[in-house]
């Protein structure tokens, strides 16, 4: 179970501080694919940040009772000067994988050939996207975070995320951005709607969908 308790969090700006979210409260628990709506700046991909572990509140408590992934499309935990391969070594010792499994994952995934032996700076960001999936998929973890800038790519690509994520792994929890409501409809049965700094939950997707598209 994820539970996000009274979460604040504010950037400073200029002289002041810019508020994103004020109280958050948030239950996940095993299984659940919970669908983030927002409109653009609401703040769902600062949300999946803090759950990650990437930032941290300014005030409040995220408590973490499974694994989570780091968010994937989020690309700032990388080395840049480090080739793809380092990267997956690097990851692969973090978590205590065995690093032949993760590599050969990676390359089956990615399709990046020999770009895997490129510094990571050197990628353009659609195959920064595609070694984060994959090395977020190459690690089993209890909750997977997505952002919406993953599901990018040709159809057959974004099929085999599809997969991967939703259909070998349907039994995980999830916490999911995304702008398009049919894919919500599809893979999510939980929605969460951020609005003015606030945080909504409904158990039904097409209500929450519903509501939104009245904001």
């Amino acid at each position: 179970m994820i539970i996000c308790r009274d979460v604040a969090k504010s950037y400073s700006h200029g002289r002041g501080n810019k508020r994103v979210f004020d109280g958050v409260n948030l239950t996940v628990k095993r299984g659940e694919r919970v669908a983030l709506l927002g409109r653009n700046g609401a703040g769902k991909s600062t949300l999946i940040k803090l759950i990650g572990g990437v930032e941290l509140p300014s005030s409040g408590k995220i408590i973490r009772q499974m694994s989570v992934s780091w968010p994937l499309g989020f690309a700032g935990g990388f080395q840049g000067s480090l080739t793809g391969y380092d990267n997956a070594r690097f990851i692969a010792r973090i978590y205590q994988r065995d690093y032949a499994d993760v590599r050969t994952f990676v390359e089956e995934f990615t399709e990046l050939g020999s770009q895997l032996k490129m510094p990571v700076k050197t990628y353009s960001s659609g195959m920064r996207a595609r070694l984060a999936f994959a090395l977020s998929l190459s690690i089993e973890f209890d909750c997977y975070l997505i952002d919406e800038i993953i599901l990018v790519g040709d159809q057959n690509f974004q099929r085999k995320c599809q997969i991967e994520m939703f259909e070998k792994r349907e039994d995980r929890a999830m916490i999911v951005a995304s702008h398009s409501p049919d894919f919500m409809r599809q893979f999510c049965n939980k929605a969460v709607i951020i609005d003015k700094g606030k945080a909504d939950t409904y158990d039904d997707v097409d209500l929450a969908l519903n509501i939104y598209s009245g904001l």
